[in-house]
């Protein structure tokens, strides 16, 4: 198993790097495992390998700020929309033996309060369902049972 970690480490946020080390503790001792941002280039690379990619809503959280998306800046969007694009042309073309996308479903709650809140709920959202459109298969977790969408 080849597993994709989006998680991008910050030295100076303690909890977040304790969190980036639980979640390395947990995995298995005989996955293969790549800490990336880059999980296009992992996808076109991965042809016959069994992947995970743990998550999309962290890959994407690191588009958004490279692109300078949270101050809106002028064509941030657009930016990251490009990069988005990307993922989902890799993914309809992978070749893996495998591909396993772990997503968070931002759909059923409360509309954020927050700027910065409603546009990571609109843009994963718009980006989980351009990943369903390419995908044969696509499962949601609730209370740890998997109910089967397509």
């Amino acid at each position: 198993m080849r597993y994709l970690a989006t998680g991008r480490p910050r030295a100076d946020d303690a909890e977040w790097t304790a969190r980036i080390d639980a979640h390395r503790a947990r995995r298995p001792a005989g996955w293969h495992t790549v800490e990336t941002t880059d999980v296009t280039g992992q996808l076109d690379r991965s042809a016959g390998a069994s992947v995970l990619v743990d998550d999309l809503g962290t890959w994407l959280t690191g588009v958004l700020d490279d692109a300078g998306a949270w101050d809106g800046g002028p064509g941030a969007l657009a930016k990251a929309s490009v990069e988005a694009d990307a993922l989902v042309r890799a993914v309809g073309r992978c070749q893996a033996a495998r591909l396993v996308l772990v997503s968070a479903e931002v759909g059923l709650g409360v509309v954020p309060a927050t700027r910065s809140g409603r546009l990571f709920r609109d843009e994963l959202g718009a980006l989980n369902t351009r990943l369903a459109q390419v995908c044969d298969e696509v499962l949601l977790l609730v209370a740890g049972i998997p109910l089967r969408l397509r």
